[in-house]
């Protein structure tokens, strides 16, 4: 089985750094990189994009909402036509930097609470992926398997990869539990390994009550916030190649 093993990185801002991109960048095959609203700025995304080319990671922008203070992660009143046009501004400072460093952006999705947001207002979403693919055709969408994101990407001739987290619980209906609740954030690296080598043997996840969720996907995500962050990745990457399979970019696994 081929995976790939996703991580949101760059999550600092001028002097201040959130998680350790250095260590990251040399297990994981690709990056979402924050591009300067929730986190991120100038120089952090042309290191991210020089580091990206130098292990062969994907790169892929990571759009989040104009919002420094509260990370991305507080929902926010903003007209969805204003959040498109963000989402734009956010994926052309990226790819200009990548262009700069002979390097690409290959894929684009959404942070924090942009999830919850859309499930009430499908248009973030919506637009969002509207303006990727009038930016650039071939942008990837890693998604929730089986999601209407997922589907409505395609539907516009976006490729996507199904794409389950390693570090945070589930509800029963496939969605990510609030961070507000107990549990939400999983640190143990017992559970982890458990929930790839059941990912890797049949396709399932479990939820947070128990639940077998049946999941679409070919890439795992691990936040560089999660604490311990790097041990989680190790992780994820030896339990798979441990079960004979190979850690790819999610360039190579699109549909």
């Amino acid at each position: 089985m081929r995976i790939d093993i996703n991580s949101d990185l760059g999550e600092g801002f001028g002097r201040w750094r959130l998680g350790d991109d250095e260590e990251l960048v040399k297990i994981v095959s690709s990056a979402n990189v924050a591009c300067g609203f929730h986190a991120g700025d100038a120089v952090i995304m042309t290191r991210m994009a020089e580091a990206s080319k130098q292990y062969g990671l994907a790169l892929g922008a990571h759009i989040g909402l104009p919002d420094l203070l509260g990370f991305g992660r507080v929902q926010m009143k903003i007209d969805p036509r204003d959040m498109q046009k963000h989402a734009l501004y956010q994926l052309g400072a990226l790819s200009a930097i990548a262009k700069v460093a002979g390097y690409s952006v290959t894929h684009a999705g959404t942070h924090g609470v942009f999830g919850e947001m859309s499930r009430e207002h499908p248009e973030y979403l919506q637009l969002i992926f509207d303006v990727f693919a009038a930016f650039d055709k071939d942008i990837i969408i890693p998604a929730e398997p089986n999601s209407p994101w997922q589907a409505y990407a395609r539907s516009i001739g976006l490729r996507t990869v199904g794409r389950i987290f390693a570090d945070r619980a589930y509800t029963d209906d496939g969605h990510l539990v609030s961070r507000a609740k107990p549990g939400a954030v999983i640190t143990d690296l017992h559970e982890v390994r458990t929930r790839i080598e059941q990912f890797l043997h049949d396709g399932t996840i479990t939820a947070q009550s128990g639940k077998r969720l049946k999941v679409d996907a070919k890439c795992v995500l691990v936040h560089s916030d999660t604490p311990g962050a790097v041990a989680i990745a190790r992780t994820i990457r030896e339990t798979v190649e441990a079960g004979g399979g190979e850690i790819v970019p999610l360039t190579e696994l699109a549909e």
